[in-house]
């Protein structure tokens, strides 16, 4: 089994910075992509931002250049630094990674508790 736990949530004031954190644990082989999704409430959980393990990312449209996504491969942690944050980024912020275990296994996919943001004056 693998294990997501993220940090770094929190409340913070409207064009404020965060930094989010998500190291993951047990049985790891290697970690294809690992990236950031987020549900506010009463709306579908969306793409926030992706990284590969050779360092293509991808963004959400709504927070293109203003979020940067990066992945330590040797930790197997991926992190979020949020900037110029706005009431509409107010979420839980969920890691998800994909994972093999071993050498020719199957991909799996797991997600961490999530953690909140809330961007609020």
């Amino acid at each position: 089994q693998v294990q997501l736990v993220e940090s770094g949530g929190g409340l913070v004031q409207p064009g404020g910075s965060l930094r989010l954190s998500c190291a993951a644990s047990g049985r790891i082989f290697t970690i294809s992509v690992m990236g950031w999704y987020r549900q506010a409430p009463g709306k579908q959980r969306e793409l926030v931002a992706v990284v590969t393990n050779r360092g293509s990312t991808n963004y959400g449209d709504s927070v293109q250049g203003r979020f940067t996504i990066s992945r330590d491969n040797a930790e197997n942690t991926v992190y979020l630094q949020m900037n110029s944050l706005q009431p509409e980024d107010t979420a839980v912020y969920y890691c998800n990674a994909a994972v093999y275990g071993s050498p020719g296994a199957g991909r799996g996919d797991y997600w961490g508790q999530g953690t909140q943001v809330t961007v609020s004056s």
